[in-house]
């Protein structure tokens, strides 16, 4: 069957999901509808956003669908005839009824190795955990949240990578997954794997009080949160200036053995080749680029002159 008479519906929301659906349209298969989030307020002007894959499936001309909610919606009567829908990063969980509706079933691209990671935070806690491989996984979908049985997975192996760097890799290497493996799903030469469910790990949907840095944990386990979490929920602390308390995010740190002769957990210190260290439980970390609440996003050595009075204090 040629692939331009296989008719999907692509489920997808941020700009993770991207790759995937271009990939799709380059390997001329016909998309018929894409299904996304509805815009949103995004940034201190609250300015109402669409979000990046109906922006991209606008620039192709694809018929774009933004259901509140997916529990009481007629979203399956409204949406066009589709022998597949594919799901990337949709950002809601797909009832039932709908994921079994077309012909070949929903397939889903996720970031991580499952059964290893499941859940809405696959990146974040692959580099929160140190983890040295990961990679992508499709499933055909079931009613349970990244459960249902293997197609296919490819592995990348990984060493201090950021979230960006490593999002990206995946969600390319996701795209590269799907249409490779995509003809043998349509003609029925997949033999699908069950998960090994006891082998199950679990990601959680990130809040901002996630990324509040506890000092009194090791350097290289803040150090990855620092990577892990930027640029969402950010790897935070809070600077108590003058009575006043401020949020500083730490961007980019260095793990640093050294420890200053004096002060607890969370005490700012310096030395001549670090202008800005932070004790941590073993070891110190030195902060490469930060943001204090309110103002811009700063490398340390232009922030320190600013806020030379944080050297001495303690983070909180």
């Amino acid at each position: 069957m040629k692939n331009q008479k296989i008719k999907i519906i692509f489920w997808g929301t941020p700009e993770f999901a991207i790759p995937s659906l271009s990939a799709l349209i380059e390997h001329g298969y016909k998309i018929a509808a894409v299904v996304t989030n509805p815009d949103e307020p995004v940034g201190r002007k609250q300015i109402l956003t669409p979000p990046p894959v109906k922006v991209f499936s606008q620039k192709h001309k694809i018929p774009v669908f933004q259901p509140a909610s997916l529990k009481s919606s007629n979203i399956k009567k409204e949406l066009p005839e589709a022998d597949l829908y594919i799901v990337a990063a949709y950002g809601k969980i797909i009832p039932k009824e709908i994921i079994d509706f077309p012909k070949y079933g929903s397939l889903n691209i996720h970031p991580s190795l499952l059964p290893r990671w499941r859940g809405p935070s696959p990146i974040q806690y692959t580099i929160l955990n140190g983890d040295t491989e990961t990679g992508v996984t499709i499933i055909k979908m079931d009613e349970l949240m990244d459960h249902g049985p293997i197609l296919a997975s490819r592995e990348l192996a990984i060493s201090k990578t950021t979230y960006k760097e490593l999002h990206d890799k995946l969600a390319k290497l996701g795209a590269e997954l799907l249409v490779d493996i995509l003809p043998k799903w349509i003609t029925g030469n997949i033999k699908l794997v069950p998960q090994k469910g006891a082998e199950a790990t679990y990601s959680k949907i990130l809040k901002k009080d996630d990324g509040r840095i506890d000092w009194s944990q090791p350097a290289e386990k803040i150090e990855r949160m620092v990577r892990a979490f930027n640029p969402w929920p950010g790897a935070w602390t809070v600077w108590n200036k003058n009575n006043k308390f401020f949020r500083l995010k730490i961007e980019e740190a260095k793990i640093v053995a050294q420890e200053p002769e004096r002060g607890s957990y969370g005490y700012a210190w310096q030395t001549t080749r670090y202008p800005l260290l932070v004790k941590t439980g073993q070891g110190s970390v030195a902060l490469k680029r930060v943001t204090m609440e309110g103002k811009k996003s700063m490398d340390i050595t232009s922030f320190l002159p600013g806020f030379p009075q944080i050297v001495g204090e303690t983070l909180i």
